[in-house]
């Protein structure tokens, strides 16, 4: 029986949400503990920095947790990731839990971009990322599929996928775990025989929630003259929740993405079904992946696309 420990590195829960998650996981088949700290409230956090990088340290270092699911995003890892011991097994969670995938990807250890207690709490058994989750959970594989938007690029690539919260990965740039301290090196590139675009480089995931219009600009910009953009094999935009459209800015927000890649050639993929809606399908991290799109539809996969 494989053994997932509940913890909180950022925001603090309502516990509820801790309990459902659990006793859903339980059905499932496994075993559930929680960190020590999982239910405290300290301020806006879930616990003092200490006692918050003790229990992700505690269940990083426990050999008989598999997995570990994050509580909630929010805000508090980068608090704490520069007390983070190696990451050696899966970690689940989104938003704020970007800034541990890219700790994560430092050991080439996948990680799992994905709902965490709220939505495995209170959505429906059949709804799409609670069963996507238990089915990845469970050893299956990404295979997901979505409607082409008007502002593709359309292509075919694979390579590892890194990134998550654009927000997130913008706070770390230029620090030990900023996204081109990833070096391609470390990911096993699988496909060396086929003839796929940009396949030696990593494909990159951002999403978003409560940015102004200009915000975004200025993080992709960041992006571009940090060299990120440069570096990308393929760019997968997720939902920009909350994030509106400012007229002043002469363009939509994904027409703000896209213009910031506009000098690269390879695929970029609006609209994806990730980020901070109910609808976020989960999605590896820090393994290799294919995508392949047109003018209708994309197909996005573990592995290789042959």
């Amino acid at each position: 029986m494989k053994h997932i420990r509940i913890i909180a590195p950022s925001g603090a829960i309502e516990t509820e949400f801790i309990d459902g998650a659990a006793a859903r996981l339980r059905a499932w088949g496994y075993k559930v503990s929680e960190g020590a700290y999982a239910r405290t409230r300290c301020g806006r956090f879930a616990g003092t920095d200490d006692q918050r990088a003790a229990d992700l340290n505690e269940a990083l270092n426990d050999p008989s947790v598999d997995m570990i699911l994050c509580t909630r995003g929010g805000y508090g890892m980068q608090r704490i990731i520069d007390k983070v011991a190696p990451v050696s097994k899966p970690v689940i969670g989104f938003s704020d839990i970007t800034a541990l995938h890219l700790l994560a990807g430092l050991q080439n250890q996948p990680s799992l971009h994905g709902i965490m207690c709220k939505h495995i709490a209170t959505l429906p058994e059949e709804s799409a990322p609670v069963q996507a989750l238990r089915k990845i959970l469970a050893g299956g594989s990404v295979d997901y599929r979505w409607d082409a938007h008007p502002l593709n690029r359309p292509g075919k690539v694979q390579g590892p996928l890194i990134g998550g919260n654009l927000s997130v990965l913008y706070g770390l740039q230029a620090t030990p775990y900023d996204l081109r301290s990833i070096p391609n090196s470390q990911f096993s590139i699988l496909n060396s025989q086929f003839s796929i675009h940009n396949s030696q480089k990593p494909l990159l995931l951002i999403e978003d929630i409560a940015e102004r219009h200009y915000h975004i600009d200025r993080m992709m910009r960041n992006l571009r003259l940090s060299g990120v953009l440069a570096d990308i094999g393929g760019l997968i935009v997720g939902q920009f929740s909350d994030c509106d459209d400012d007229p002043a800015m002469g363009c939509s927000v994904y027409e703000t993405i896209k213009e910031a890649v506009a000098d690269y050639d390879y695929p970029v993929l609006f609209n994806a079904p990730v980020g901070h809606v109910e609808h976020n399908l989960p999605l590896w991290l820090n393994r290799h992946t294919a995508i392949e799109s047109d003018t209708q539809s994309v197909l996005l996969q573990d592995g290789l696309l042959i």
